[in-house]
């Protein structure tokens, strides 16, 4: 049974709560692995760079199947993607917690990944189907807490389990959640009307290739040099993303919404999410390693000490979606911009011997900078778009997400490759260069768009 205007309560809310699951388990999944790596590359005698493919290959999988899950489930129903993205999530958490090298981890790890993205690739499209349209935006609210709440807890939540047992219960505590989660949307989830237009199998096919080819490039650089592979997967990646998006030029509803980035404040909102979102991963992959390696900070203390981070973006978000309404995204985003290049550049330069306030109020400035970005630039990245292709402008906003994330944690890998001395403080750095590039093209909107916004 369709439900054109939203669900009856108490449906509604039972459907909000196996969407909440689903959604929780997925950002918690990248946040909480983060802290566990150098646990993990002690425990299967793996080097830095090659631990971080726990979280590249997590983001990677997910990363080449978003849009094409996206797309498939507009033909087989979001309903049916969902809960088999639950399925195969929770599978492959069970694999991973029950992996005892890092290869199997890491091909688990894939796995998740996929699992992952079918739950994200649908998300917003499932609200839309649970909440009536008077209450959808009501309805994305709640679903942006709950990813923010998600990332503020999860290294709380993995300091707390690595404190009383081994890292493979990070993995292991998805099950029943999993489970639970499953159960809830097998009855409460809606179906939603399908499209009969044959599925682009060889963009799918494309999208993937050129996604895989380069973000395997861009850590061969760490591991090879400058020697053949590199050059042959970079061209890959040129050649075959040159053909994909060739052929999505020629689709009525492509894959890749070329045509969203063809109007300029959303191609630049989206320029931004991705160079904003690739200096957060530079911070968040590094990090741990310099808490525990360098300062020699319990696993406990590395999940309190970066909690601050995600917990001030809890706090401000909200005000930043206030301010939104009044005043243009281009501004908001070039002043969170530029205080979160400040944060990640007085990260950079903390004393030898820092104390934990040194590094709170600065994972603090570095949280209250993205969270003043994040919310007035995703809503300009809906807004911006034609009303009829917002399902699109959805899917590109969680694109453009995960490129910069998984880009970020390969470029973790190739500084900790290249320079493994002072790998923190490069990455660093960097990061804060990839932030003020987005602040340039942040407040470059407002040659286009009004300072205080319609």
């Amino acid at each position: 049974m369709l439900h054109p205007d939203g669900l009856p309560t108490p449906r509604r809310y039972w459907a909000l709560l196996a969407l909440a699951l689903g959604t929780s388990l997925a950002v918690l999944d990248g946040a909480i692995a983060n802290i566990a790596l150098p646990t993990i590359g002690k425990v299967l005698q793996s080097d830095p760079a090659t631990s971080v493919w726990v979280v590249n290959a997590y983001q990677m999988a997910i990363m080449i199947s978003l849009l094409p899950l996206a797309s498939l489930a507009e033909r087989v129903g979001y309903r049916r993607v969902f809960l088999s993205g639950l399925v195969l999530f929770t599978a492959a958490s069970l694999a991973c917690a029950l992996s005892t090298s890092l290869g199997t981890l890491i091909a688990a790890r894939v796995i998740q990944g996929f699992g992952a993205a079918g739950l994200m690739s649908v998300n917003i499209a499932v609200l839309r189907m649970i909440f009536p349209v008077r209450q959808l935006g009501h309805g994305v609210a709640i679903n942006a807490s709950i990813v923010a709440v998600a990332s503020a807890i999860g290294p709380t939540m993995a300091s707390g389990i690595l404190a009383i047992a081994s890292w493979n219960w990070l993995f292991a505590v998805n099950v029943p959640i999993g489970i639970a989660a499953f159960a809830v949307g097998l009855r409460a989830l809606p179906n939603n009307e399908l499209h009969n237009r044959p599925y682009d199998y060889l963009s799918a096919v494309l999208n993937a290739l050129t996604f895989g080819l380069a973000i395997l490039a861009v850590d061969g650089l760490g591991h090879r040099g400058g020697q053949v592979w590199v050059v042959a997967e970079f061209l890959g990646a040129i050649v075959i993303g040159i053909i994909f998006v060739r052929r999505q030029l020629s689709q009525a509803a492509p894959l890749l919404p070329v045509d969203l980035l063809r109007i300029p404040p959303f191609a630049m909102a989206i320029g931004t999410s991705v160079c904003a979102f690739i200096s957060q991963m530079l911070a968040f992959v590094s990090l741990p390693f310099y808490l525990q390696d360098a300062l020699g900070r319990s696993q406990v203390e590395t999940g309190l000490l970066m909690t601050p981070w995600p917990l001030t973006i809890v706090v401000i978000a909200p005000l930043a979606g206030y301010l939104s309404g009044r005043i243009a995204a281009g501004i908001l985003g070039g002043i969170g911009l530029i205080a979160f290049a400040l944060g990640l550049l007085l990260l950079a330069t903390l004393p030898a011997h820092p104390s934990a306030f040194d590094i709170i109020w600065r994972m603090a400035i570095c949280g209250f900078g993205y969270g003043m970005f994040q919310t007035p630039n995703n809503r300009a990245i809906l807004s911006s778009a034609p009303r009829e292709r917002s399902g699109g402008a959805s899917g590109m906003l969680g694109a453009a997400r995960l490129t910069g994330q998984t880009l970020g944690a390969a470029f973790v890998a190739v500084i900790f490759g290249v320079l493994p001395t002072h790998g923190t403080t490069v990455t660093l750095v960097v990061g804060a260069g990839f932030s003020a590039l987005a602040a340039i093209v942040s407040l470059g909107r407002l040659a286009s768009r009004p300072v205080v916004a319609a």
